[in-house]
């Protein structure tokens, strides 16, 4: 339990942890700042204290106690609904833990019961709501936890700006930290072997442009296969193919439906499913092109991604995506499959362009690190858990 005059006890959610795709971009963001917050808490002089559980599946439970690390076992986490809607906030108020990280809006937290500090990543289920129960919980927990939490954290100015219009939140309770980048996986550096294997495996014997992430409705990706196929059709002897990779979800239906029914789609548009890390590093730098065509992000981790590899990139001129990249990229309407489809074709044409874009998104990627996203957001934590003694 917390005590008067000891340093403030900090509760990590790890819940989001136990997703069937820690490879997605939310289960990455929280399971390198729990790796980060374990070198850091002493620094802070606070107590983080990730939840965790035998029975969840993932590694970060087998992180060590560390100085100012402690982690705590609870047989609740195995009990997905219990824990999200009651159980992780009676658990926090009676172990009276000086404030909880909830580095996603999947538990709901009463603020007078245990004291939070939520990231919102997004407003996707808001602004670009589709017809899913998962989406209509999200944007339930997403208010309650804009409305009942001692500060939101959020992961853009842009998405800041829309976390504040759409809850009405002033900008002293919303902070910016943007995440960071594992560039020890995300490099340019090459590897032969390994990359002719992948490709092996994959099927992938083409040339070919690459789009990753869910598939979902703000990816814009029915755009992003016209386009391509208004490139085939300017260019009938260009051999490259469009290489989907990411988790089928609701969207899929009618990717699958378009590439099917399309002569001309089919055999040349793959999808890859989910990728590990490795594979997918691979096939980033593997990628001709890496084309980002979407109609809303709060961040799109992807992107920076593969700027980090030296891919050479271009994205949606939408949300967040020029303010993350820093405006080094080629940009297009995401509504335009005619521009989305020009833009495209001028970067496969030049080399030039194709340098420029590599050299300067490699620059632009260097600046996301997870080490300092953790100690910007372990500074928010820390202030917001000693204002809860005061």
């Amino acid at each position: 339990m917390s005590r008067s005059g000891s340093n403030p006890v900090i509760a990590f959610d790890t819940s989001i942890l136990s997703a069937q795709v820690p490879d997605q971009g939310v289960c990455v963001y929280a399971a390198q700042l729990l790796r980060h917050f374990r070198e850091l808490g002493a620094q802070y002089s606070v107590e983080v204290r990730p939840y965790i559980s035998t029975g969840s599946d993932h590694g970060t439970n087998a992180l060590a106690a560390a100085p100012g690390f402690e982690p705590k076992p609870t047989g609740w986490l195995r009990h997905s609904r219990l824990w999200r809607f009651g159980g992780a906030c009676a658990l926090a108020a009676m172990e009276q833990v000086d404030l909880v990280f909830n580095p996603h809006c999947t538990t709901l937290y009463l603020g007078r019961l245990a004291p939070a500090v939520t990231t919102i990543h997004d407003v996707i289920p808001v602004l670009m709501p589709w017809d899913s129960r998962v989406v209509k919980t999200l944007r339930f927990l997403s208010w309650a936890a804009a409305r009942s939490s001692r500060a939101i954290i959020t992961v853009s100015e842009c998405s800041k700006k829309d976390v504040m219009n759409v809850y009405g939140l002033p900008a002293s309770r919303v902070f910016v930290v943007y995440n960071g980048c594992d560039h020890e996986v995300f490099t340019n550096a090459p590897d032969a072997g390994l990359w002719l294997q992948t490709r092996q495996r994959l099927g992938l014997t083409r040339p070919y442009v690459l789009h990753y992430g869910a598939i979902k409705p703000n990816k814009n990706l029915p755009r992003l296969i016209l386009a391509y196929r208004s490139l085939l059709a300017r260019n009938a002897h260009l051999d490259l193919d469009l290489v989907l990779a990411g988790k089928p979800d609701c969207g899929s239906k009618k990717v699958l439906g378009m590439v099917e029914q399309d002569g001309i789609l089919r055999g040349r548009v793959l999808l890859t499913g989910v990728l590990d890390q490795r594979d997918l590093a691979m096939v980033v730098k593997g990628a001709s092109l890496a084309v980002f065509p979407s109609l809303y992000e709060g961040f799109c981790m992807p992107m920076i991604e593969s700027m980090a590899c030296g891919t050479p990139t271009i994205a949606a001129n939408s949300s967040c995506l020029p303010e993350i990249s820093g405006g080094v990229l080629q940009y297009f309407d995401p509504c335009s499959v005619q521009e989305m489809s020009a833009c495209m074709e001028a970067a496969l044409g030049n080399q030039d362009l194709r340098s420029r874009l590599a050299e300067k998104g490699r620059k632009r990627a260097l600046q996301f690190q997870w080490q300092r996203c953790a100690e910007q957001t372990l500074e928010i934590l820390a202030e917001a858990a000693g204002s809860s003694r005061n």
